[in-house]
């Protein structure tokens, strides 16, 4: 039987609760942000590490119950299995973009790769659907800014966040991959890691291969992908 890592304080206010080796293997990197007295998670795994991500935010000296905001960084079941429970027990309010919402919304186990992970994914009302290419979600004394990264998904999202001369850079799935099922456009995905790069950060949250600082690694590990693809 697998034994999974401690959650892990990624920086000042930041923290990963869900991933490959801390949650469950078919887990994206779930991260948590503290806006002091108000949480917010991006993204929430495949669902059936609900618990374990509750007992992380739990073990990191928080209250689950300070949840307000959840945002799916695009549709994946690995992205947004558990985010129908976390609503359910704690009330927090579902952000995702408009691109992919109608997947989300309906439950395509097609467009959500959810038929992939055996996972049964019922149809998630959105609370909150993204329709600029450019907004903020308020988490306490933080903003959350969301920019539009299409490519992977049409409706996939990066965020990041700047405190104390940081800025922390929630960048998921960045490597892709890229599949007509996903509605995948690499034209639109090197458009949206150009954008990235503009933003300069000072550390990455990746979706699938941890955390990357300082600044230099993160223009090396995203240039990496643009070579490739």
């Amino acid at each position: 039987m697998k034994s999974y890592k401690a959650p892990v304080k990624v920086t000042e206010r930041v923290y990963q609760v869900g991933g490959p080796d801390i949650s469950d293997g078919n887990d994206c990197c779930s991260y948590l942000l503290d806006g002091g007295g108000t949480l917010a998670l991006v993204d929430c795994g495949c669902g059936p590490s609900y618990k374990t991500l509750v007992s992380n935010i739990i073990r990191l000296g928080f209250e689950p119950e300070e949840l307000t905001t959840l945002l799916l960084t695009h549709c994946h079941i690995d992205h947004i299995g558990a985010a129908a429970l976390f609503r359910r027990d704690y009330g927090v309010e579902i952000a995702a973009h408009h691109q992919d919402a109608e997947a989300i919304e309906s439950g395509d186990r097609l467009m959500t790769a959810a038929f992939m992970y055996g996972v049964r994914l019922n149809p998630l009302p959105l609370d909150l659907v993204i329709r600029d290419d450019e907004s903020t979600l308020q988490v306490g004394d933080l903003e959350l800014n969301v920019v539009a990264t299409p490519g992977h998904t049409p409706g996939s999202v990066a965020a990041y966040v700047d405190f104390s001369g940081v800025r922390v850079l929630f960048g998921q799935d960045i490597h892709g991959p890229f599949h007509p099922d996903f509605g995948s456009d690499i034209e639109a995905w090197r458009s949206s890691m150009a954008k990235l790069l503009e933003l300069d950060a000072d550390v990455l949250c990746e979706g699938h291969f941890g955390i990357y600082s300082p600044a230099d690694a993160i223009r090396a590990y995203i240039n990496g992908y643009l070579d490739r693809f």
